[in-house]
């Protein structure tokens, strides 16, 4: 009897930037989220999501005890403090958004929660945990930070643990798999004197991939992705040669 026929599984990953109100996850906000969810074995682009996420307040997540103030119905049912997150003039500056383009523009935060989670959903292909997705980024870390604060704040940060690959360190806290370019940048020109600096416009230069927008969260997600491209395709073909095309700009929304 011929042996059950086994499915190859389809490894996928989440490419993520986040544009902030500052550099303190624990205190600014998150401004802007791009995501392209990618095929790993053709780094295919599968599905896009990008939002401006409305101003919102701090919210009581534990730790310390604080002084009792009064609250209104609203700020109780969301567990608010009532508090404006940081918008620091400098980082919004640096970004190019503007307090204007995230009242007018913006989702509310709940709303991009939810919007998330379903976007994971729909982009893992195949079952099992080794399947779970991975999330990758430029300075990754950084962005994490502000990942687990709106998956914490928006109430979803149990199901976002279900959802990814990562584990849980040692103080309890579930750590995402991630994949940095930096590293993978590193590894491709680790041996080259000339490369000082794995900042996303340089890297992006030296491998010949277009950022026509940089600190835009979309245009920093495809260059990022692009990276990763080249690199691999490095890493991959020992000739330089078969590899994947580069992915263009696309308007989402």
């Amino acid at each position: 009897m011929a042996a059950p026929k086994v499915e190859p599984k389809i490894y996928t990953a989440i490419v993520l930037d986040f544009e902030t109100g500052g550099l303190n996850c624990t205190e600014c906000a998150c401004t802007q989220i791009a995501m392209q969810a990618v095929r790993m074995d053709t780094w295919e682009v599968i599905d896009r999501y990008v939002s401006y996420i409305s101003p919102y307040n701090r919210q009581d997540i534990g730790g310390a005890p604080k002084r009792k103030t009064l609250k209104t119905k609203r700020e109780v049912a969301q567990g608010d403090s009532g508090e404006l997150m940081k918008y620091e003039p400098v980082a919004l500056k640096y970004s190019g958004v503007t307090m204007q383009t995230l009242e007018i523009s913006g989702v509310d935060i709940k709303g991009v929660g939810s919007d998330l989670i379903e976007f994971i959903k729909r982009n893992t292909l195949s079952k099992g945990a080794q399947s779970k997705p991975i999330i990758i980024g430029q300075n990754i870390l950084f962005d994490v930070g502000f990942l687990q604060q709106l998956m914490n704040y928006t109430g979803h940060l149990k199901e976002f643990e279900k959802l990814v690959a990562g584990t849980i360190d040692f103080y309890g806290n579930f750590q995402p798999k991630t994949l940095d370019t930096i590293d993978l940048a590193r590894l491709t020109y680790a041996c080259d004197p000339d490369v000082t600096s794995y900042k996303l416009e340089l890297i992006a230069e030296r491998l010949g991939v277009d950022l026509d927008d940089a600190h835009n969260a979309e245009a920093d997600v495809t260059a990022t992705l692009n990276i990763v491209v080249a690199c691999s395709n490095r890493l991959r073909n020992s000739d330089g040669g078969g590899g994947v095309a580069l992915h263009k700009k696309e308007k989402s929304r």
